[in-house]
């Protein structure tokens, strides 16, 4: 249950349309050319990554007022509420280098953090007609999208036991770097899927890898989605010594991790 007497299923309720709508925008100036400009720490930002949003943004202040938003184009322009144990997690554009490349593998993703971990969230890929929805901290499905509508049922989420072929991994196509390569080494992990965005944990989530470790900087606003569809789905992200991953860090910025399904993995 979250405050103002709202369940997790009626947050999905709620957000599930202003989530196809984010997609909608973003895949409108995915289609046409695209401006890109550039923050401090030169990281790209697009036109869709502020639509986008907006949209979000104005949805989360109508259904729960109360509750504090951290979102990363407001959290890029300086403002950042104060937050204590229930927050929101928005990153309206998660691949925004993909998303520049013409690629597919860009995500919209909004996440409840509550108590320090994420209990809802919400990961579509608008390019590839999926949405991963953690709809409480223990149930995690996927929906597929076609002509921004959802279709069919929704396909329950689970982490797999490792196939007998050995242990698959993902990494990110934009940040791989000589520790994640060291990591795959030192575990004998010679299975790996190169892609974008929170994609990542929802691909453990589904049963179509095993594990993501990751040794490069992010935020938690990257995080907090793919996060919650992963714990909801049996899976967990930890950091590298094996202690929980959790959220509210000073300035909203990540460790290194291991987000996993049920891989065994030597602690760092």
């Amino acid at each position: 249950m979250t405050d103002q007497s709202l369940t997790y299923q009626e947050l999905a309720d709620g957000l599930y349309e202003t989530t196809l709508e984010a997609g909608r925008k973003i895949m409108e100036i995915y289609a046409r050319e695209i401006n890109v400009n550039y923050k401090e720490d030169k990281s790209p930002v697009t036109e869709a990554d502020e639509a986008a949003e907006k949209i979000i943004l104005k949805t989360l202040a109508a259904l729960t007022p109360a509750i504090p938003v951290i979102a990363e184009e407001q959290a890029n322009a300086g403002n950042t509420p104060d937050v204590e144990d229930k927050f929101w997690l928005v990153d309206p554009l998660d691949g925004t280098k993909e998303f520049i490349k013409k690629g597919t593998d860009f995500t919209v993703n909004i996440a409840l953090i509550e108590n320090g971990l994420p209990t809802f969230g919400i990961v579509y890929a608008p390019a590839l007609g999926r949405m991963f929805v953690a709809k409480d901290p223990q149930t995690a499905v996927q929906m597929d999208v076609m002509d921004e509508k959802v279709i069919g049922q929704e396909t329950p989420l689970m982490v797999r036991d490792v196939p007998p072929t050995g242990i698959v991994a993902v990494a990110s196509k934009s940040h791989r770097d000589a520790q994640t390569n060291a990591f795959l080494a030192k575990n004998h992990i010679t299975h790996i899927v190169s892609t974008g965005s929170s994609l990542k944990f929802c691909l453990v989530a589904a049963g179509e890898a095993d594990i993501y470790p990751r040794f490069g900087p992010t935020m938690e606003w990257d995080t907090g989605a793919g996060h919650a569809v992963l714990r909801a789905a049996g899976g967990d992200v930890r950091n590298p010594d094996g202690t929980d991953f959790r959220y509210h860090k000073p300035d909203f910025r990540n460790g290194f991790f291991i987000a996993n399904g049920k891989a065994a993995y030597i602690n760092l």
